[in-house]
């Protein structure tokens, strides 16, 4: 029991002052309207906390850190806290809170005389933690056909990989190189009470050495660095973007993965960032106006046409694949309660699908990278395997591929292959 009390406890920022801390009902209730909305309305986790946030502005940064932390906690460990607490799905706001007395008496937190916590069993809670920490798909809150679809997948890394994907995210930033370099960002964050420390084998890479709200600082403001995890710039330095080329950022997204190879490149050559949605290429210009990057250009996906013209013309192409999310399950503890086993199949056919689509575009000579977020073998290795022998991959040279796992690397799970189409 020790062992897993400890790694519950390491996943919250405040771990040592909940014993001691006093229970506001607003921001617990705001946590039970979160975890309603999440568990039963199929809400995004982030989405439903940004909106939250803003709801009293009275809230400081020690209230708003708690309803952020202590809701992906909950969300996090579901399984084994509604198995703890004896309640199925869906949860009504009894049993919610029935959830929340079982995180509040694993951490010795006092609960106060409210009508919501009559009766708490503590005893009978550290009882069955006892008991159902033995098992492990509901020790490491886990959906049954997902922790059988690891096991069969990875073997006995599973439960490492489970493991070390149940930790708190470290925020991780980027520096921009445009404007400002990495000692700059470490002093400009150590004026306002942030510390930092340097990656080894990640140039431009910052860790915070304790969770902080970055984006309320200056140094965010003016452009000077980004929120990007380690493993996802190492996907970046693989592709090795250079000054004047012509790179194609193929899923763009919101366009951090867009933003660091214009970095790289020096705001000189072309990127085009593609993606099939117009609201995150929006969200990838604004980015840009605030990174001083002006070499970057969006281009809907509205059909076969926009790729059609990119057809040969491009020195080197990123896919940075849909996935199933399962190597950042630390970041987004809400995807494996979201995931249906038939989820599992689809993405692997489109993203197979992507890969003999979007490798057109790599011109003779060029260069192809293919990533994905996930640890699962059948979106990876096994993709780039099969992607060779098709005839859209037969004009490809598999020049290297690197997996990132997170309980050896401590960041998120990545996946990434490069690949050297034939003159």
């Amino acid at each position: 029991m020790a062992n897993v009390i400890k790694t519950i406890n390491e996943n919250t920022t405040f771990a040592a002052y909940f014993q001691y801390m006093r229970l506001h009902r607003n921001l617990v209730f705001a946590t039970i309207d979160s975890l309603h909305l999440i568990f039963n309305q199929n809400k995004k986790a982030d989405k439903v906390l940004k909106q939250t946030l803003k709801r009293d502005k009275r809230w400081g940064s020690r209230d708003r850190s708690f309803i952020a932390e202590t809701t992906y906690d909950i969300v996090r460990w579901k399984r084994l806290y509604a198995e703890i607490a004896e309640v199925k799905e869906p949860f009504d706001r009894s049993n919610l809170f029935r959830i929340f007395v079982v995180w509040a008496t694993l951490r010795g937190i006092k609960l106060p005389d409210w009508p919501q916590f009559e009766g708490t069993p503590t005893r009978k809670i550290k009882g069955r933690f006892d008991e159902l920490s033995k098992i492990r798909r509901v020790r490491e809150s886990i959906p049954d056909w997902l922790d059988e679809l690891g096991k069969e997948a990875l073997g006995k890394r599973w439960e490492l990989e489970l493991k070390a994907l149940n930790q708190l995210a470290d925020v991780i930033l980027r520096v921009n190189t445009l404007k400002t370099s990495v000692k700059d960002v470490q002093d400009a964050l150590a004026s306002e009470n942030i510390e930092t420390e340097t990656i080894k084998g990640y140039p431009t890479a910052l860790k915070l050495v304790e969770r902080a709200n970055v984006f309320t600082t200056k140094a965010f403001k003016d452009g000077w660095f980004e929120v990007q995890d380690a493993s996802s710039q190492k996907v970046t330095q693989l592709l090795s973007p250079e000054p004047g080329m012509r790179i194609v950022d193929a899923c763009a997204g919101a366009g951090g993965k867009s933003l660091h190879i214009a970095t790289l490149m020096e705001n000189k050559g072309q990127v085009i960032a593609l993606d099939i949605y117009d609201n995150k290429l929006q969200e990838l210009k604004r980015r840009a106006r605030r990174n001083g990057i002006h070499n970057i250009e969006t281009r809907l996906i509205e059909s076969s046409k926009t790729i059609k013209k990119l057809l040969n013309k491009a020195d080197k192409v990123l896919i940075d694949a849909p996935c199933t999310g399962l190597g950042v399950l630390k970041r987004n503890p809400d995807t494996k309660w979201k995931l249906k086993p038939d989820f599992v199949d689809e993405i692997v056919q489109t993203q197979k699908e992507l890969l003999d689509s979007y490798s057109r575009m790599v011109k003779p000579g060029g260069e192809l990278v293919y990533a994905t977020c996930s640890i699962l073998p059948a979106e990876n290795e096994q993709q780039i395997k099969d992607f060779l022998t098709r005839d859209s991959g037969k004009e490809f040279t598999l020049l290297e591929e690197e997996i990132v796992s997170p309980h050896k690397s401590g960041f998120d799970g990545f996946y990434m292959a490069l690949l050297k189409r034939n003159d």
